[in-house]
């Protein structure tokens, strides 16, 4: 259904005879909202099945009022046509929020549960321009000079070590035991944090991402983090991210740095602890990955990639704030006010033409344009390593309740699960540690020198020099043919 709503003279948009904003909200015998007033992307309803509300979306056209939280108003793009379009789009759009309307006539509050994600931050995310190139080029440079086969092996380690602290349990929480703490153990190391002082991270950028009523307090606490860290590196630098940006050519401010690694913390750390858990959630559910796949074949990157069209870690997000008043498909969108894109919504578009998405990376998950994600080649490694070496070490993994009782974390943004139950069979195997893992009474695995310092670089005690990483996914993890019926699904998974 095509549609185009009239206008109003407020801005808002009038929805379609049958859209859900004329009788109420999606919900039966909810109380009636304006007609202006979009659909809340918040509560446990829109948490459970947002596709359902994306779908009532696209009965406006193919941008939607929505409501963020409780009284924070923004258009929803759910066109995959039209989210390309306005993405690219430079000169109508600003990322810099600095102009946001509602923010600068006081009808944000300061403690909003959705302002850490929308609020300015002088990071690269949230500027513009010459701006924006500048402090992109510090991020870029820094990702540079990590060795994929290096960060490889790195979370085969931490893997290796989070699994023996439960494979002779027989269950496991694979989303706090597991998805949450790989990706915080791997960038504590690329950090130069150690370990243990980065364990805290997990729920302090869990109430981050939830946008709840405990988000202002885990912005502070993440800004702590941070701030001891930068300080740790200026005395004492290393082959590290945080030291090569200190000593990066741009010279950025202890503000800049903090912001720019508070950027790669909460990019590199939530959506990959989600994209982990959504893709074994994924695996261990759908009959498609039981065997059935016409083809033959599906590798964990195009298992990875299934999520990123139809889950993606950051569903909704690509927030822009338009630089003057404009039409947008027949919406009228007023300076300052936010048009977000849910990549969850665009990707899995009616109109979007497609012969399949298996091996199709034109999938939004990674955004696109100036300030498509950096970080995308690292991101695969760690959760293609992660994956496989949880099938491999516990090849009978089943979920514990069945998937449609699975539970989802409240929050506008991010597509994420509050846990992922798990049983497995014990063997003697099963609970033996790895023959390279550190002994059971070490909480994380040993440090990797070489994961930050490719080919033997020396340490970086000046502006760095970037070094191309390998365009190849080290070891390309997940070489597989179709499940054999009766067989376990890692051996699927590996091809025997």
């Amino acid at each position: 259904m095509t549609y185009r709503p009239d206008v109003e003279a407020g801005g808002g948009a009038v929805p379609p005879p049958g859209c859900p904003a004329h009788a109420g909200s999606v919900g039966l015998g909810a109380p009636a909202r304006p007609a202006a007033q979009g659909l809340p992307l918040y509560g446990p309803e829109f948490a459970a099945d947002p596709h359902f509300f994306y779908e009532r979306l696209r009965q406006y056209g193919p941008i939607a009022p929505v409501e963020l939280s409780p009284g924070v108003e923004a258009y929803l793009i759910t066109s995959y046509s039209l989210a390309l379009e306005v993405l690219r789009d430079t000169e109508r759009f600003a990322k810099d929020p600095r102009g946001w309307r509602a923010l600068n006539e006081g009808r944000i509050p300061p403690d909003s549960p959705v302002g850490p994600m929308m609020m300015y931050r002088p990071n690269a995310l949230f500027n513009d321009g010459e701006a924006h190139a500048r402090l992109r080029g510090v991020i870029t440079d820094s990702l540079t000079r990590l060795d994929p086969y290096a960060l490889s092996e790195y979370v085969e380690r931490s893997a290796d070590t989070l699994i023996n602290g439960f494979a002779d349990k027989g269950e496991a929480d694979l989303l706090g035991d597991y998805a949450a703490a790989v990706p915080l153990l791997v960038f504590n190391q690329l950090f130069g944090y150690p370990a243990e002082h980065g364990l805290r991270l997990i729920g302090t950028m869990a109430k981050l991402f939830d946008s709840g009523e405990e988000a202002a307090q885990a912005n502070e606490e993440l800004l702590s983090y941070i701030a001891n860290l930068i300080a740790g590196k200026r005395e004492r630098p290393g082959a590290d991210i945080t030291s090569w940006m200190i000593a990066h050519p741009s010279r950025l401010a202890d503000e800049e740095l903090m912001q720019q690694l508070i950027l790669i913390l909460a990019a590199g750390t939530e959506p990959q602890l989600n994209l982990i858990a959504n893709a074994l959630r994924l695996l261990l559910s759908d009959d498609r990955f039981a065997g059935e796949l016409a083809g033959g074949s599906m590798p964990v990157q195009d298992a990875i990639d299934e999520v990123l069209w139809t889950d993606p870690p950051m569903a909704n997000y690509g927030t822009l704030f338009a630089r003057r008043d404009l039409d947008l498909a027949g919406v009228r969108i007023r300076q300052g006010e936010p048009v977000l894109t849910s990549y969850a919504a665009a990707n899995t578009d009616p109109e979007l033409i497609s012969d399949g998405r298996l091996g199709n990376r034109a999938h939004l998950a990674w955004g696109i344009g100036a300030h498509r994600c950096p970080a995308e080649s690292p991101a695969r490694v760690i959760a293609s390593v992660a994956i496989e070496k949880l099938l491999d070490r516990l090849p009978d993994v089943e979920l514990a309740v069945p998937v449609d009782q699975l539970s989802w974390r409240p929050g506008p943004f991010h597509r994420a699960l509050a846990t992922l139950p798990v049983r497995f069979p014990v063997s003697p195997v099963t609970a033996q540690p790895a023959a390279h893992d550190a002994p059971a009474a070490v909480s994380a695995p040993a440090p990797a020198t070489a994961l930050t310092q490719p080919h033997g670089a020396p340490q970086a005690t000046s502006a760095p020099q970037a070094t191309p990483a390998a365009s190849a996914t080290p070891s390309q993890p997940g070489h597989a043919t179709q499940r054999r019926r009766g067989g376990t699904l890692a051996a699927w998974w590996r091809g025997q």
